[in-house]
C-alpha cells in the first residue's frame, strides 16, 4: 500500500527498528525474515534520502533524521491501532492478556498483591509484567508501552487519564533497638541525624517525602540511598539512622522486621496513590476491566488508623496542622 510514493508497511519496519535497535530482533518482532527487513531498511533509506541507521557493534544507531521521524511514526501507528483496528472482545475468564504495570515496590507489596490474588481465581490466564519505575514513565504511556502506571498523583502529568486509588500517610521510622532517638524529635535533632532515602530508576527520581522536603528547601543528611522502600528495614537495622516510609508498608513489615515509629517535628502531608493509563487505551475493554478491578480493590483498603492500628499519639493532629505551615512556605523548628 503506497501513500504519495511511500509504502506504509515501511513505517511499521521503521518503528520496530527504532524500538529494538537491532535488525534481527526488529524483524522477529513484526514477523519478517532478516533479508526482508534488510530490504525494508534499504527502501527506507532511498525514500528519505538518509542512512537512518549506522552500525555500532550489533546495535543500530539512529541518525538525527531517524530520531526526528520516530515520534510521528509511532503516533500514527498507535492512532491506527486505537481508532481503526477495533479492540477484540474481552472475556476475563478466557483471556491471556498480559498487563504491563509500572509501580514501586511499596505498591507491589501492599496493593497489587491483592489484585493478583483475586485474578488468580477470576481470570487465571491473565498475567502481569511488573516493571520498576522508569526515569520517564510519561513517555512509556505516550508510546502505549505500558498498560498502567501506579504512582502518587502529584507526579502524574495531565496528558493521560487517571483515577484515585487510596490515600497514604508518611511516617518516620528507626531501628526498634535504637534507644538514642527520642520519641519526639526536635527539628534540629532530625536534621542532625543520618537518613536513608529511596530513589527510583536510572535518574534516581526522589520518593514522595524527599520531593516534599526539597520543595521547601529542606536537605537532610542522606547517608544511604536504596532503590526501593522494602530495603529500608534491612539497612536501618543496628544503626542510628532515620527513614521515612508509607505507613501501610511499616505495618506490612510489623511481624517480620518491626520498625519504631518516631514523631516527626515536621509531619508530612498525606499523599494520594493513583492509577494512570495511556489515553490511547481509554476505550480498550481489557483496560477498562482492569481499571475497575484496581479501583474496587483500592476501595476495600482501610486506612491503618481506621482499622484500629495505632500511630504515635497526636501525630495525625500535628500533621494536619503542619500542612498549612508547609503550604505557607515556613517550617517550624519545634515539635
Amino acid at each position: 500500500m503506497r501513500f504519495k510514493g511511500l509504502d506504509l508497511n515501511l513505517l511499521v519496519a521503521l518503528d520496530a527498528l527504532m524500538t529494538e535497535r537491532n535488525l534481527t530482533v526488529a524483524a522477529r518482532s513484526i514477523n519478517l525474515s532478516q533479508p526482508a527487513m534488510s530490504a525494508a531498511v534499504n527502501r527506507l533509506r532511498d525514500y528519505f534520502r538518509d542512512d537512518l541507521f549506522t552500525m555500532n557493534g550489533r546495535e543500530l544507531r539512529p541518525t538525527p533524521r531517524a530520531e526526528g521521524l520516530a515520534p510521528a511514526v509511532r503516533d500514527v501507528l498507535l492512532q491506527i491501532r486505537s481508532s481503526i483496528i477495533s479492540w477484540e472482545p474481552f472475556n476475563p475468564g478466557q483471556s491471556n492478556r498480559r498487563f504491563r504495570i509500572l509501580l514501586s515496590d511499596f505498591m507491589t507489596l501492599v496493593f497489587l498483591d491483592r489484585v493478583v490474588e483475586r485474578l488468580a481465581q477470576e481470570a487465571p490466564t491473565v498475567s502481569f509484567e511488573l516493571l520498576p519505575l522508569d526515569s520517564d514513565p510519561s513517555e512509556l504511556l505516550r508510546r502505549g508501552e505500558v498498560d498502567f502506571l501506579l504512582l502518587p498523583d502529584l507526579f502524574m502529568e495531565n496528558t493521560h487519564p487517571s483515577a484515585k486509588l487510596f490515600d497514604e500517610e508518611l511516617v518516620c521510622v528507626s531501628c526498634p533497638t535504637n534507644t538514642s532517638v527520642p520519641q519526639d524529635l526536635t527539628f534540629e535533632q532530625y536534621m542532625s541525624m543520618g537518613h536513608v532515602a529511596v530513589r527510583f530508576g536510572r535518574s534516581l527520581r526522589p520518593s514522595v517525602e524527599e520531593w516534599y522536603l526539597l520543595e521547601h528547601g529542606i536537605k537532610r543528611r542522606i547517608e544511604v540511598v536504596v532503590q526501593g522502600f522494602s530495603l529500608i528495614p534491612q539497612v536501618l537495622r543496628g544503626t542510628n539512622r532515620l527513614a521515612t516510609m508509607p505507613l501501610r508498608l511499616v505495618k506490612y513489615f510489623e511481624k517480620t522486621i518491626p520498625l519504631r515509629i518516631i514523631n516527626l517535628p515536621l509531619p508530612l502531608p498525606a499523599f494520594t496513590e493513583a492509577v494512570q493509563w495511556p489515553a490511547l487505551h481509554n476505550g480498550d475493554p481489557a483496560s477498562i476491566w482492569m481499571r475497575q478491578i484496581l479501583i474496587e480493590e483500592a476501595s476495600n483498603m482501610a486506612f491503618p488508623n481506621d482499622a484500629g492500628e495505632s500511630l504515635p499519639s497526636h501525630a495525625g493532629r500535628r500533621a494536619k496542622a503542619h500542612v498549612a505551615v508547609i503550604d505557607g512556605g515556613l517550617i517550624c523548628a519545634g515539635g
